[in-house]
């Protein structure tokens, strides 16, 4: 088992892809006027990349077009004082091809949120990084 400086055990890029498509709500973070954003969304693998939907004309969609983004997801016990989190850093675009949109759009990916989510965003990572806190016992 590999530890971080930190002490946390460190997980291979496929238990963190593992992990990934097994959690069905995660944090995009971006830039959104020169300031850090963090927002919660519901989002599906496609491959390696974590696909969103999103409206056209939402914030989070005018601030992820062509950008480097982090999105993280975890998972924490606060009574036995363990967790893990995934994080991957990638660069996120705007889907606008149709056909790439249709195959989208048949993916196992319902917004949670009310109305249409019609517009689509692509992380692609460049970075993926997992570690789990457990107790020594």
């Amino acid at each position: 088992m590999k530890l971080d400086s930190a002490g946390l055990q460190v997980f291979s890029h496929e238990k963190c892809m593992h992990l990934l498509a097994s959690c069905p709500i995660g944090r995009i973070v971006f830039t959104d006027r020169a300031l850090p954003s963090v927002q919660p969304v519901n989002f599906c693998l496609d491959g390696n990349d974590i696909v969103i939907r999103t409206t056209v004309g939402s914030k989070l969609a005018s601030a992820t077009r062509r950008t480097i983004v982090a999105f993280e997801i975890d998972d924490f016990d606060p009574e036995e004082r363990t967790g893990w989190s995934v994080t991957v850093v990638g660069y996120a675009r705007a889907v606008d091809d149709p056909r790439e949109m249709a195959r989208l759009a048949e993916l196992p990916l319902t917004p949670w949120a009310l109305g249409s989510r019609d517009h689509f965003i692509v992380i692609t990572a460049k970075h993926v990084s997992g570690q789990r806190l457990q107790q020594p016992g």
